[in-house]
C-alpha cells in the first residue's frame, strides 16, 4: 500500500461520485434540445463555437474538438481574442456554448449581446439559476456538481471532469445518430494509433 492511497482513492471517489448523480440530476429535456440542435449544425450550413476561461476555457477547448470528431464543425473562440475582432467568427445560426461554473465571469459575459445582435444560439454551461449566463443564455445547460477534489472545494476539479464526461455523451450521441460511419472516422483521423489501427482495419 501506497502512503498517498487514502488520498488518491478518496479523490477519485469523489469524481466519479459527481459524475454518478448526474444520471439523476441532468434535465434529459435540455439534454434532448441540444443534441437536436446539433444534429442540424452541419446540414444547415453552421457551426459551433466555444468558450471558457481558465480551467473551464480547456473544457471548451476538449468539447470543441469532441463535437469536430463528430463532424459537428466546431472550434474554440479564446476570451482573450473575443474583444479583440474574434467573435466575427459567429455568424447568424451558429450555436455558441459558454462555460462558467458561476455563471458571472465577465469575460464570457462578454459574448452575450454580440451572439444576441448576430442571431447566434447561447448554450450557457453553469450551475448558477441566478447568473447573468443563466438569465440570458437560449439554452440554459445547468450541470450540477456539489463536491469539487480539492480540500477546499473550491478549484476546478471534479466540476470539469463531470462537464467533459456530460458533452461526450452528447457528441457521441450525435456520431450515433448523425449516420456517421468508422470511414468517415479514418477520413478525418488517420493519424496516430486509432489511425492505425482503422488503417489495418480498412486493408484487411
Amino acid at each position: 500500500m501506497s502512503k498517498y492511497d487514502k488520498s488518491v482513492t478518496d479523490i477519485l471517489n469523489i469524481e466519479w461520485q459527481e459524475i454518478r448523480k448526474l444520471i439523476d440530476t441532468l434535465d434529459r429535456d435540455v439534454v434532448d434540445e441540444i443534441i437536436d440542435l446539433l444534429l442540424r449544425v452541419k446540414p444547415e450550413g453552421h457551426k459551433v463555437i466555444t468558450a471558457g476561461c481558465g480551467t473551464s476555457g480547456s473544457v471548451a477547448v476538449r468539447v470543441a474538438h469532441s463535437l469536430s470528431v463528430c463532424e459537428v464543425p466546431a472550434f474554440y473562440c479564446c476570451p482573450a481574442n473575443a474583444v479583440h475582432g474574434g467573435t466575427g467568427a459567429i455568424q447568424k445560426g451558429d450555436v455558441v456554448i459558454l462555460f462558467s461554473k458561476g455563471g458571472n465571469t465577465q469575460e464570457i459575459v462578454n459574448y452575450i449581446p454580440i451572439c444576441k445582435a448576430k442571431g447566434a444560439t447561447i448554450i450557457g454551461v453553469s450551475q448558477n439559476d441566478d447568473s447573468v449566463l443563466a438569465k440570458h443564455s437560449d439554452i440554459y445547460f445547468k450541470v450540477q456538481i456539489d463536491q469539487e477534489s480539492d480540500k477546499f472545494n473550491m478549484c476546478a476539479s471534479a466540476s470539469c471532469t463531470a462537464y467533459c464526461a456530460v458533452w461526450d455523451s452528447i457528441a457521441f450521441t450525435v456520431m450515433n445518430y448523425n449516420g456517421y460511419t468508422k470511414e468517415d472516422l479514418l477520413l478525418i483521423h488517420p493519424g496516430g494509433k486509432v489511425g492505425e489501427l482503422l488503417l489495418k482495419e480498412n486493408q484487411a
